[in-house]
This record gives structure tokens, C-alpha cells and sequence, in this order.
């Protein structure tokens, strides 16, 4: 069955009035979020905090986790976690829905993602893109991709986890495309789990077109939208890893995660 679409009684009057309501007492969230817990994060995200621990995580990588569960409050989502994400070293796979997917996934686990290029450009996101440690990867350059490769396994070689979208970008939310089985080399070769997640918004994933690009839709004008947006859930579900040797080779390892998260994603 074909998902309606966002836009379906998005103009009706009582719509526009609940969402002119949301920007109401949103937008002060959002500018609060930024010019003073943002400045408090950095603060907390120096060289000279580095070694400090929070439990059993820096400092640093609390301050990050909790700036992006703020994010997710100021837009209305409710965090749902299912399952327990890997300690130390792992490779995370998840379905690729907008960018809230990288907020979404920090809030519950730091990790350094693999990400287009062209976030670096992206207002706030970007920056804080780079703070969160992650790979960015130039589209269909052969070089680039084997640039990342080659932090990725130094960074799973020295114990830190990385998370990947392996379908490659986005698809609009209606379906979970094919996963690209190089980018699941690294952990081949360096001997890790890897752990696949599913990200579903609204219940069951009801919103997963709502909350995804749409066509000819840029970042600034899905941000602003999705600020609009009703409440709504978002679950992460951390599913059984995948351990090193279980499958024959990263094209299996590839299926076997696309698999489980598909399962996450139909299941009731």
C-alpha cells in the first residue's frame, strides 16, 4: 500500500494553525538549543576535558549524546530505544531515512559516521558533524572511498565504532534499497561486529515518509519542516550483531544486516 502523502491535510486550517502553534514555542526551543547548550557542549568537547569519564564514556561523548537528544526533544521526537548497542569496537549499519537519522543514532551511542560530503556545508548540522568525529565521503570517487575505507579500519583497528548508511543515501522512506557490500570491508578486515539498526519513526514506522526528503526538497526546507511537525516517536532498535566469521565474506555480511532490519522494520 502506496503511503499517503506528508502534504495530504497539511493545508486544512486547523493544520496550519497547529503547526503555526508548534513553530510558536519550537523556535525558542531550537535558538536556546544552539546559542546556550551548543556553546556549554563545546565547552565540554575541548582537548582539556578529553580524558575525563563519564561512567563508562568521555565526557566529551556525553556532551554529544545528550546535545543531539536535546535536538530530538526541540523537534517533537520521543526517543525509543530497543536492544543494547555494542560496547568498544563495532560497526553500526542502519537504514537511511533524512539527516535526524545521525541526531538519532548519537543520542543513543556515540560513533564516527561515514557521510556525504556536502553536510560539511550544512548550518550547524555540519559543524557538528565534524565534532562527531565523522568520515566524509565525496559520491562515486573511487579515491575517496577507499580514503575512508582506510579510516575506518584504523578507527575499528584502535577500537572505536563507526556508523554507516550502507544503501548510499536516501530513498524517500518508502523502501530500503540495496547495500553497497564494500563498505562492509572494514570490518571484515579488522575482525569487528558488526550490529544493524533499525530507525523507525512514528509507530511502526508510520512517519518514515513524513520525516524523509522530499523530491526536490533541500535541507534547510526539510528542517524547517520536520520543525513543524506533531510529536511523534522515534525508536531505535539495536538488533543482533553479526559476529566476525559468522558470514563468508562482506557481500553475505551485507545481506544478512539489510535482512534484519528489514524484519525490524515490518515486524508489529
Amino acid at each position: 500500500m502506496t503511503a499517503p502523502s506528508p502534504t495530504i491535510g497539511a493545508n486544512a486550517p486547523g493544520a496550519r494553525l497547529a503547526r503555526a502553534f508548534r513553530y510558536v514555542y519550537r523556535v525558542p526551543m531550537l535558538l536556546w538549543h544552539l546559542l546556550v547548550d551548543l556553546p556549554l557542549t563545546i565547552l565540554l568537547t575541548t582537548p582539556l576535558t578529553a580524558r575525563l569519564r563519564w561512567g563508562d564514556e568521555s565526557l566529551e561523548y556525553r556532551a554529544i549524546r545528550a546535545w543531539s537528544a536535546g535536538l530530538m526533544h526541540v523537534f517533537g521526537f520521543r526517543l525509543r530505544r530497543v536492544g543494547t548497542p555494542l560496547p568498544g569496537a563495532a560497526l553500526f549499519v542502519a537504514n537511511h531515512v533524512s539527516w535526524i537519522d545521525i541526531e538519532t543514532l548519537h543520542s543513543q551511542r556515540m560513533m564516527g559516521f561515514v557521510a556525504k560530503r556536502e553536510i560539511q556545508s550544512w548550518p550547524v548540522v555540519g559543524w557538528l558533524a565534524q565534532r562527531g568525529e565523522t568520515i566524509f565521503h565525496a559520491r562515486g570517487s573511487t579515491e575517496s572511498l577507499g580514503g575512508v575505507l582506510h579510516e575506518m579500519l584504523s578507527r575499528l583497528r584502535n577500537g572505536r565504532s563507526v556508523g554507516v548508511f550502507p544503501e548510499g543515501g536516501t530513498r524517500g522512506g518508502r523502501e530500503i534499497g540495496p547495500f553497497h557490500a564494500r563498505i562492509f570491508l572494514a570490518a571484515v578486515e579488522a575482525g569487528v561486529p558488526v550490529q544493524p539498526v533499525a530507525l523507525r519513526y512514528g509507530e511502526g514506522g508510520s512517519a518514515q515518509h513524513i520525516v524523509a526528503f522530499q523530491p526536490r526538497e533541500s535541507f534547510f526546507a526539510n528542517f524547517v519542516r520536520l520543525l513543524g511537525e506533531p510529536a511523534r516517536v522515534a525508536e531505535v532498535h539495536f538488533l543482533e550483531p553479526i559476529s566476525p566469521g559468522e558470514t563468508d565474506g562482506r557481500r553475505r555480511l551485507a545481506e544478512l544486516a539489510r535482512s534484519r532490519i528489514i524484519d525490524a522494520m515490518t515486524a508489529a
